[in-house]
């Protein structure tokens, strides 16, 4: 460790060279008044020929803080975020609740009014919006949705808060945390200003899982004559996979995944057996949730009264939901990987006594996913010629004509069941918080930490328009990360009608032809959108048309490395 001294400046210039020396490559912004310090900073960096966190304008903040998920989600590594005093924390807030929920860490930050009157400290107020935009407690908007909130107060203490920033952030569970940066302080002078290179901060290390515990599941599962998994979040940890692979491999564990966020096995894998838990639990009697906050939905399926429930996750028990009361009969807390490799150890273990349960399980499984299979593919052929174009059909085709390598954001009606899952960290569903309008902006930041890898963002016409498309195309054009985005138009809220239906199956809504506060009055020319800003855009109202589409708009950001937008006309959901 070294230490390295500022011999003079502002606390903005320390705070920019510290976010250089942890390792902060991105700063996706929108910027105000609260903003100028900062921007001295890194417009004297930049005239020092000094490094500094690439700054991105980003017109939306929506935009912007799932740009920083998307990056971490492919890099690994956490971004900052840096948005306008309240105003601009507002704007964040969906993103933050997304984050929140998914355990996705991001160093979201803002400004603070000033507070200091005319002619006192440096950065004071110096505009009318400085009085009525001030808040007595601006972190209270997000503190309920944020590991950790703290205001920056003077010089002596920016090490030390950006240090705690990124290391809560990174321990398990992982999550944002909020730092609040008022312009007085960030303008204060500084002088002699010293600070230890490398930091001796440090995430802590996940949790490791109980081995007394790891044992009782271990019984549990070689006594079960059908036991299940269910997962929704494996696959977070590039690990992951592998180790699903091996502990479902061993016993034969059907692994089912609900609303799946990640690739979390091969869906070639022989225990693959899709995403429909609920036709698996009438028969289960051992039930092993892996990292899934709602395994079942409880009035609609839920496993048998005598079936014991296994969770396993950093937090199995779901903390910060201020209610779930999924049965629980053993709650293992562990990062899933050493988990799943402990509790494959313990089962190698007791595979003997068991081994004709498990192959005759083994056998009955191939033939009920052989026979789910032939279902996938009959619906597929009933979908060829849909028109309006059924989604299954358009799945179908872009799992014809992307590459192993090609990453899916998937906010939109594209069915699991006809993409090709294989390798980890190729599908994203991360919109944990219901905030749509979360897939441009996380596509846009996994095309940053990947330049050279293809993204194509999948979503719904309403998730699109919540996605503040023309920032985030304009983002794409400004940055030269040109993107794939399909958009699913059937001119409605498709999950306002399921639900509305669901409630009241034999209601006026069921029975009406067009429920109220449910569709959109025409459809929508989203691919003229992307022509403002230069890209290529279609609409597709063909099914026979949708591969020749699709190709052209993989060619146009392939060979003409421009964004591409294809406005497909689709049936409702």
């Amino acid at each position: 460790m070294s230490v390295k001294t500022i011999e003079s400046g502002i606390v903005a210039d320390a705070y920019v060279e510290l976010l250089v020396d942890r390792g902060i490559e991105f700063l996706f912004a929108n910027a105000g008044t609260d903003f100028a310090p900062l921007i001295e900073s890194l417009a004297k960096f930049e005239a020092q020929g000094r490094q500094t966190p690439k700054p991105i304008i980003v017109p939306h903040e929506n935009v912007a803080i799932h740009m920083a998920l998307g990056h971490y989600l492919q890099s690994g590594r956490p971004q900052l975020v840096m948005v306008h005093v309240n105003v601009g924390t507002a704007n964040a807030m969906c993103g933050l609740m997304n984050a929140w929920r998914g355990n996705l860490p991001v160093i979201f930050s803002s400004g603070r009014t000033p507070y200091s009157e005319e002619g006192g400290a440096p950065g004071g107020r110096s505009g009318e919006i400085h009085w009525p935009q001030e808040m007595r407690d601006q972190a209270s908007m997000v503190r309920e949705i944020v590991k950790w909130d703290y205001e920056v107060r003077n010089s002596q203490t920016i090490e030390s808060a950006v240090d705690r920033a990124i290391t809560l952030a990174m321990s398990e569970p992982k999550g944002p945390v909020y730092l609040t940066l008022p312009r007085e302080v960030l303008a204060a002078p500084i002088s002699n200003w010293s600070y230890s290179s490398p930091t001796r901060q440090r995430p802590a290390s996940p949790p490791f899982p109980d081995l007394n515990a790891i044992d009782e599941a271990a019984d549990m599962i070689a006594k079960a004559e059908n036991p299940l998994i269910i997962t929704a979040s494996c696959g977070r940890d590039r690990e992951d996979p592998a180790h699903l692979a091996a502990l479902a491999d061993l016993f034969a564990i059907p692994v089912t995944q609900r609303k799946p966020r990640y690739v979390a096995l091969d869906s070639d894998h022989p225990m693959h057996l899709g995403y429909e838990p609920d036709a698996f639990l009438a028969d289960a009697d051992l039930v092993i949730v892996l990292d899934a906050d709602v395994p079942w939905i409880p009035n609609k399926k839920a496993p048998r009264a005598d079936a014991k429930v296994i969770h396993m996750a950093v937090d199995p028990l779901f903390t910060a939901y201020p209610m779930r009361g999924f049965p629980c009969d053993l709650a293992i807390t562990g990062a899933l990987s050493p988990s799943m490799a402990a509790l494959t150890h313990a089962l190698a273990v007791r595979l003997a006594g068991a081994r004709d349960r498990v192959e005759a399980r083994r056998k009955r499984l191939v033939e009920r996913r052989a026979a789910q299979r032939d279902r996938w593919r009959a619906a597929l052929e009933k979908a060829r010629n849909d028109t309006p174009i059924n989604p299954i059909w358009v799945t179908h085709c872009l799992n014809e004509a992307k590459g192993a390598d090609d990453i899916v954001v998937k906010e939109g009606p594209i069915t699991y069941e006809h993409l090709a899952l294989k390798k980890p960290g190729t599908m994203f569903f991360t919109g944990a918080g219901g905030a749509l309008g979360w897939g441009l902006g996380t596509a846009l930041g996994m095309k940053a930490a990947q330049p050279d890898r293809r993204v194509i963002c999948c979503v719904g016409d309403g998730a699109y328009m919540f996605g503040n498309p023309i920032p985030a195309h304009y983002v794409s054009k400004a940055e030269n990360w040109p993107i794939l985005t399909m958009v699913f138009n059937n001119a409605m809220w498709g999950a306002v009608k399921r639900n509305t239906h669901e409630v009241y199956p034999t209601g006026f809504a069921s029975k009406s032809n067009r429920e109220p506060l449910t569709y959109f009055n025409e459809h929508i020319a989203f691919d003229k959108a992307v022509e403002t800003v230069g890209g290529y855009g279609e609409t597709v109202s063909d099914p026979a048309d949708v591969p020749k589409a699709i190709e052209r708009a993989l060619k146009v950001i392939d060979v003409e490395k421009r964004q591409a937008l294809l406005n497909i006309v689709c049936r409702g959901v």
